[in-house]
């Protein structure tokens, strides 16, 4: 008997053997209490005279509302409205954090509370909102833990009276018009057992505060990051954002003490708590990152030591009377500097606070936000005095400050608009001061539309002061106007850029290759700027190699981006190049049953696509084209021809066929032309509408073909492409009008083609 057979008779003896086994020990065990047994029996036989349905509706109603399955639920509702709107506002130039925002103040009374009760009540039942709490305060923890980490401080070598200058003059300033809002609202928005110091030092901080992470992820995305803008602005908010969290910790320890003597042991003992972290903690750190040098991995008993060290630290400033996520901040600044040690501890941390427990808070900050309570017109115009104060005070003095410090004006106006960005931080101290009774609801609510308004006018801010200090046309530098071919080679995987490098080598054909830029996009949310540095060297190093053996001088760009496809269409448009190439993507849910459904319900309901299925310009039905929709915008909107790279296994075209199947593939002979330029390579032509014989402009191209490689050029006519075919040549070349053609036919060779260049003119 076979090995198999042996084995699926084992199994069947075995369930035989011990279910009997386990049946007979059942029935037996019964017997020991008999009256067990006949009660058990009564209440099935009860229950089969029920309604079944009844109970089975009723114990899943238990279930749901379960508090467990309740806090399931709600983070299940929260990770997918975030991600939603995270993506939304980020095709609107907007950090995901806004997106992130905005979907807590939805989620809450303000939009889902008032416009469906029922939806909001079933999901936030009152009463489930202690544990959410809990959980967004431990999210938080970990996220500051990763503020710390992040936060380098070596960017202030060389910019450290610059940078405090613009930060200090710039927190002194809103701190004291901070004040006098205080004394302008504190009758109206002051709890009545709020001393006005307590709620002026509150008001102080809440209008001084930057969002570093913001501000840091904005420079990131905006390629500023090596622009002495950047490095500045980094500098000033990496000042900032420690300064103010000092002043914090203060004003904390002030208003929970009472009185200032009692503020004055409180502060002292975190004077002594800091100076036990910098000065005996960290240099321990340091030797520990030393001993890990540059290791990709970490042990577990290191990382639990690590979370202990964040954890113990938050704890005693908990203790102290600040509060713990100032233990957090300053657990991760006294990290090792050692980026690779802070790169592994990140990645470890990161996800898991940003995208699972971050946006709890900003949802459990959107329940606490009732919009509705702005009732009347003195509250919405307080509103508005305190969003004007705030982004006028903050913009004129860092910008003034700036200025004076040496900095051009459109530089000042830059770091202005950038140490505008509140967002995240603000909500901290938001949070901070309705948890201890010094703002009401009604000031919570103005304060997070201030924030909100503050970060979401940083991106349109730095747009306006670029237009304002463009140079004029006739005064711009003149485009390198070198002779040769220009292309813009765009790509994800290192190893696919690599093998895209081969093919651009190929297709340079004898023309001079003026330049080939490498560019790689990677999306914002992939990358902290701890792995910015490491992305772009990572990324470009199997493709430098390779140009290096090609003999090609290649430049590099790397963009960090919130909308890959823009990105790399601006770079395109902006650059007098030849051709942009590109990779074919891989559509997300090809191939399942699930990707069938949505193609065939986005393409219903996507409006453009209806109307050029009425009328005629597409159709309706999905086609597999096996091109991703973003490198199909590349396609239809860059202003130079595009090539579009399905790459399989590519290593060098030395047969390449080709077909012609409209009058527009004419152009295509330019390309088989390059491709032919090199000893041995061989090109086939399909000709099965006859237009060699027909188009006289097909004719000239051909013969032009065979006086440069007469016996390497077959020309195929009647013939149609097949999987045989195709299974003796190494690279397919297409135009994307031909290529749509068969994939709306459905046509059956599709899946069997080999690497294939697919060309837009």
């Amino acid at each position: 008997m076979a090995a198999g057979g042996r084995s699926i008779g084992y199994y069947v003896a075995a369930l035989l053997l011990f279910g009997g086994a386990i049946f007979w020990l059942m029935e037996q065990g019964a017997l020991l209490r008999p009256h067990l047994a006949e009660e058990l029996g009564a209440a099935l036989q009860g229950g089969q005279q029920g309604n079944a349905l009844e109970q089975f509706q009723r114990t899943l109603g238990e279930n749901i509302e379960h508090p467990f399955a309740v806090l399931l639920l709600q983070i299940v509702a929260i990770i997918a409205m975030a991600r939603a709107f995270a993506y939304l506002f980020v095709k609107l130039g907007q950090p995901s954090v806004i997106g992130e925002i905005v979907a807590g103040i939805v989620m809450g009374p303000s939009v889902l509370g008032y416009w469906l009760p029922g939806t909001f009540g079933f999901l936030f039942p009152s009463g489930s909102l202690e544990s959410l709490h809990f959980l967004s305060q431990i999210g938080l923890v970990l996220f500051m833990f990763v503020i710390g980490m992040e936060l380098d401080l070596r960017v202030l070598q060389g910019r450290l009276h610059s940078a405090l200058v613009i930060s200090h003059t710039s927190i002194i300033t809103l701190f004291a018009l901070g004040t006098a809002l205080a004394y302008h609202l504190y009758d109206d928005f002051a709890p009545p057992t709020v001393a006005f110091r307590s709620f002026a030092l509150f008001m102080g901080i809440a209008m001084s505060i930057t969002a570093f992470p913001v501000l840091a992820r904005i420079i990131q995305e905006r390629g500023l990051t090596r622009t002495r803008l950047g490095a500045m602005a980094l500098a000033t908010a990496a000042s900032d954002d420690v300064t103010a969290w000092c002043l914090l910790a203060a004003v904390i320890a002030i208003v929970k003490a009472g009185s200032m003597l009692s503020a004055f042991y409180t502060i002292g003992a975190a004077v002594i708590y800091v100076g036990f972290m910098i000065g005996v903690l960290r240099p321990f750190l340091r030797r520990l990152g030393e001993a890990h040098g540059e290791r990709r991995t970490m042990g577990r008993p290191l990382v639990a030591g690590l979370f202990a060290v964040m954890l113990a630290s938050a704890w005693a400033t908990e203790a102290i009377g600040i509060h713990p996520l100032f233990g957090a901040f300053l657990a991760g600044a006294i990290m090792p500097q050692n980026l690779a040690f802070r790169r592994v501890l990140v990645g470890k941390l990161e996800d898991v606070s940003v995208v699972l427990l971050l946006p709890l808070f900003f949802v459990f900050t959107g329940l606490r936000t009732r919009i509705g309570l702005l009732t009347n017109e003195h509250l919405w115009w307080t509103c508005a005095l305190v969003v004007a104060v705030a982004v006028i005070g903050k913009n004129v003095a860092a910008s003034v400050a700036a200025r004076i410090t040496g900095h051009d004006w459109k530089e000042s106006l830059s770091i202005g608009a950038l140490m505008n960005t509140r967002g995240l931080m603000e909500l901290v101290v938001l949070n901070i001061g309705y948890d201890l009774g010094v703002i009401n609801a009604e000031l919570f609510a103005i304060l997070v539309i201030m924030a909100l308004l503050s970060t979401f006018m940083t991106g349109p801010s730095l747009g306006l002061i670029e237009r304002l200090f463009r140079l004029p046309a006739d005064a711009q530098p003149p485009v390198d106007a070198a002779s040769g071919w220009r292309v813009l080679l765009s790509f994800g995987q290192p190893e696919s850029g690599r093998r895209a490098l081969r093919l651009v080598r190929q297709l340079a054909g004898v023309d001079a290759l003026a330049s080939v830029t490498a560019l790689h996009v990677t999306p914002s949310g992939d990358v902290n700027p701890i792995d910015s540095e490491g992305f772009a060297r990572d990324g470009f190093k199997p493709v430098l190699k390779e140009a290096h053996r090609l003999e090609l001088d290649v430049r590099t760009e790397h963009h960090v981006s919130g909308d890959v496809a823009a990105d790399i269409l601006r770079t395109a448009n902006s650059g007098s190049f030849d051709l942009l190439l590109v990779g074919a993507g891989k559509p997300l849910l090809k191939g399942t049953i699930l990707g069938d459904l949505l193609g065939l319900t986005t393409r219903v309901i996507d409006p453009s696509k209806l109307i050029g299925s009425l009328t005629g310009k597409e159709s309706l039905m999905p086609t597999d084209d096996q091109i991703d929709p973003k490198v199909r915008q590349l396609i239809e909107e860059a202003r130079c021809s595009v090539g579009v790279f399905m790459d399989k296994g590519f290593t060098q075209a030395d047969r390449i066929v080709l077909p012609l199947g409209a009058p527009g593939d004419l152009f295509l002979l330019h390309y088989a032309e390059r491709l032919l330029h090199g000893e041995g390579r061989r090109l086939t032509l399909l000709d099965a509408a006859g237009l060699i014989q027909r188009d006289p402009s097909f004719r000239i191209g051909v013969h032009r073909l065979q006086e440069l490689a007469a016996d390497r050029i077959e020309v195929l006519t009647g013939v149609d492409l097949d999987a045989r075919l195709l299974a003796q040549h190494d690279l397919l070349l297409s135009s994307y009008k031909g290529w749509s053609r068969a994939a709306e036919a459905r046509a059956p060779w599709l899946g069997d083609v080999p690497s294939t260049l697919i060309i837009r003119p």
